[in-house]
């Protein structure tokens, strides 16, 4: 066994075994990685799409105005905006139905619920990939140092005296396998408590902006026919 201490020694002179945990390990730290910088870009995203829309939505301007600015991008309306356009736009052809205040309202809130069911799914995409690296990495860690010992202690027991020079080596690539999961788990895990939260209180901003926008639709069919039926 070579007495170099060097990490990339270490490494070269450990087991197949360690050696795999430890590609393992490294591809799970670098896709995580990959998944926390496009996760937050399309958070940042998302939650500047949100503010941007509110301010335009309570500024006091036509909703058939805002609709059609919404609806006449190039690209799918997404989050807020999109709960928005799928909602009034469900509203006007309900309305144009004949159907009850009543009925076009709750048309109108099924169709920005679904909107934001496929909302959310895009947002909490790879979240759980975030959480199983963060659960598993310090366990295949472990596995790869476990292994890595005892692949140690069974080397050593064909010499007569083990002295520290010579059982170090052995178990500091034992333990750079622990060193590894822990590398992997701790951003990933971080990441993904942030996500959540943040997706989270997106979810309750979309709901409360649901809410808020039922009730203006509410009272615009009940001005439309104060007999019940629409107009």
């Amino acid at each position: 066994m070579n007495t170099d201490l060097s990490v990339t020694t270490l490494v070269l002179d450990a087991s197949p075994v360690v050696q795999a945990v430890l590609l393992l390990l490294l591809i799970a730290s670098i896709a995580s990685w990959a998944v926390i910088i496009e996760k937050r870009r399309l958070l940042k995203q998302a939650t500047g799409s949100a503010d941007e829309f509110e301010a335009s939505f309570w500024s006091g301007g036509d909703l058939a105005r805002l609709y059609r600015e919404v609806s006449g991008g190039e690209e799918s309306a997404l989050g807020m905006a999109g709960i928005f356009e799928s909602g009034f736009r469900e509203f006007g052809r309900l309305r144009q139905e004949g159907l009850g205040a009543d009925q076009v309202v709750e048309g109108a809130r099924r169709s920005m619920h679904v909107s934001q069911l496929r909302e959310m799914d895009r947002l909490e995409n790879n979240l759980s990939f975030l959480a199983t690296v963060s659960n598993t990495s310090p366990y295949v860690g472990l596995f790869g140092t476990v292994w890595g010992i005892m692949s140690a202690f069974y080397s050593l027991g064909n010499l007569q005296s083990a002295t520290i020079a010579v059982v170090a080596p052995h178990i500091s690539e034992a333990l750079i396998a622990t060193a590894m999961g822990l590398f992997a788990a701790i951003p990933a895990g971080i990441a993904y408590n942030r996500y959540a939260d943040q997706v989270s209180r997106l979810e309750v901003r979309y709901d409360t902006f649901m809410e808020e926008l039922s009730a203006i639709l509410q009272r615009s069919a009940a001005r439309k026919d104060p007999h019940g039926a629409a107009a």
